[in-house]
């Protein structure tokens, strides 16, 4: 990308359909604009910085305490690893899609750039809806869940917070 309106295009293109990120972005480069317009080496920065370095979907099994089963989605977003490990929550909530972690995750890249330590930025969460469910139920949803995301993590990639 040279310019802003390229800078816009990709977006468009790449998650036009994830309106929640979108809407992120679309925000910071407008109050970025200035910054564009003095340094335009930095729209090539920002462009890399649109784009996660990974994007996990995983599918967390648990058991109700009828024991059914029950399968939802599992996420984790992970943003810019340059200077240390990716760091950023866990939301639970039937409305965690794709697009809400990628907006979050985006922005704990700059949250996490004004604590002044090395780390990247990150988000994960689950579609699960933690409402109405036993303690027990809500356990085994989370040993499920990280049991998953496990396999993902450690103190030197990413360190959900």
């Amino acid at each position: 990308a040279k310019t802003v309106e390229d800078l816009l295009a990709i977006l468009e293109a790449r998650d036009g359909d994830k309106p929640e990120f979108k809407q992120a972005v679309e925000e910071v480069i407008d109050g970025l604009k200035p910054v564009f317009e003095k340094n335009p080496a930095y729209i090539q920065a920002f462009q890399a910085m649109m784009e996660p370095e990974r994007q996990l979907t995983f599918r967390v099994v648990w058991e109700d305490d009828k024991g059914v089963q029950h399968v939802n989605r599992g996420y984790r977003v992970e943003y810019n690893s340059a200077i240390g490990p990716y760091k950023g929550g866990l939301r639970f909530h039937p409305s965690v899609n794709i697009s809400i972690l990628k907006f979050l995750g985006f922005e704990q890249i700059l949250k996490n750039s004004l604590t002044t330590l090395p780390m990247g930025g990150g988000k994960g969460g689950c579609d699960f809806d933690p409402k109405g469910k036993s303690d027990r139920e809500v356990m085994r949803f989370c040993q499920a869940f990280m049991t998953e995301l496990s396999k993902h993590i450690g103190a030197n990639t990413d360190v959900p917070a």
